[in-house]
């Protein structure tokens, strides 16, 4: 017995054995591949370059925060505190605070190594209210030699205007130790440093009013004109008006649109995820302590020939005992030093030209090829900026 099969369609129910109703199915699930296959294409397709977000090149206007610092004791340590006796200043913070609290100590009476002077800082973020918390670092100030298990007493933070903006108290983690004998002391990490998470409540808030703003100033975190311009023309182009240019380079305005007057916030969340494509001074970054060398990938040279060669003096002092011949009886034993020097001058060294414009890539690899390690490397570097072949600013840290 023959069946009709039936398609379900857009229209209705279309009988499957009909070669038109097959037609249009099989047509239109072609499209639907088709659309897929160029939408994947063009996803593909598009190039991966440096392309990054404008918040995380710039710094908002009014958006930062506030560096808050404080004095304070910290008690309970296993006797590893101050010396009271050489630590002034810990004594008499020791004696003003028990004053405070009505107890008169005499100099005898504080014997204690148990306590410990400190500073407290923290950073206040934006836009932070009353009664937040923020975690505070807790370094020593005198000659205690672990913070490991006190306790940071009421302590004050003052903003640069001299206000109380914060006060810290709390249990203090240590992440090192210190741990030692009469032979030998094991240290890790800091023990004099300390945090404590959640340790500040903010007393006093910052007040600041963004909606209120007729303007806002971008401050770029690498200035460079050509990433500030960016910036202004991505900015533009979403807002479909010239509400921002480039000041120099580190600035960029923006005049709030009418379309977000009052509304600053949802402007700057909309604008903060353009992305741009930042650009950079070629530049090569040395530590000389570290031997750490960093290079931009606009790092340029022009045609130049490079050598590297070290001069290599070696002296080995042995001594060596002379004594008479046997049955002698005017010679006496005596030490003679023996003196040996090598020179070595690289003879094996060769000179490698360094072609005009090569890449960074290429540039290593030529250095690689000499055998060159990140010491000579810095002088050469050194070398090659002084004979003027090097397009690149050399910082040197």
């Amino acid at each position: 017995m023959n069946r009709a099969i039936t398609l379900k369609s857009a229209t209705g129910t279309v009988p499957g054995g009909t070669l038109k109703a097959r037609h249009l199915f099989t047509h239109a699930l072609a499209a639907g591949l088709v659309s897929l296959l160029v939408l994947m294409a063009l996803v593909w397709a598009s190039p991966a370059n440096g392309a990054s977000r404008i918040k995380d090149v710039v710094d908002f206007e009014g958006v930062r925060d506030n560096m808050l610092v404080g004095y304070g004791l910290v008690v309970g340590l296993n006797g590893t505190g101050d010396t009271l006796a050489d630590g002034h200043f810990t004594k008499q913070s020791l004696q003003a605070m028990l004053n405070r609290m009505g107890i008169k100590p005499t100099d005898a009476g504080l014997d204690s190594d148990n306590v410990a002077a400190v500073m407290v800082t923290t950073s206040l973020p934006a836009f932070s209210s009353r009664g937040a918390r923020v975690d505070v670092t807790v370094s020593a100030l005198g000659d205690a030699s672990s913070l490991l298990g006190g306790t940071l007493l009421v302590t004050p933070l003052m903003g640069a205007d001299g206000e109380v903006y914060a006060v810290a108290q709390g249990q203090v983690a240590v992440g090192g130790f210190t741990a030692g004998g009469n032979a030998e002391t094991v240290t890790k990490g800091v023990p004099t440093s300390a945090r404590i998470a959640n340790g500040a409540i903010i007393e006093r808030e910052i007040n600041f009013d963004m909606d209120a703003m007729s303007s806002v100033k971008l401050s770029l975190r690498n200035p460079d004109f050509t990433t500030a311009r960016r910036i202004a023309q991505a900015v533009n182009a979403f807002l479909g008006t010239p509400a921002s240019s480039a000041q120099d380079p580190s600035t960029v305005e923006l005049v709030v649109p009418g379309a977000y007057k009052g509304q600053v916030v949802n402007l700057l969340t909309d604008i903060e995820q353009l992305r741009i494509e930042p650009d950079q001074i070629a530049r090569i970054i040395i530590d000389e302590q570290s031997g750490v060398i960093v290079m931009g990938e606009n790092v340029r040279l022009s045609t130049v020939a490079i050598a590297q060669g070290n001069l290599t003096i070696r002296i080995t002092e042995t001594q060596q005992v002379s004594q008479p011949g046997p049955f002698s009886t005017t010679g006496t034993t005596t030490t003679v030093e023996r003196t040996d020097i090598q020179v070595d001058q690289d003879s094996d060294a060769r000179l490698t030209v360094v072609n005009d414009g090569v890449s960074l890539q290429e540039f290593v690899n030529s250095l690689n090829a000499l055998g060159i390690g990140p010491r000579d490397m810095i002088t050469i570097l050194q070398a090659v900026k002084a004979a003027g072949a090097l397009q690149a600013e050399i910082e040197v840290m």
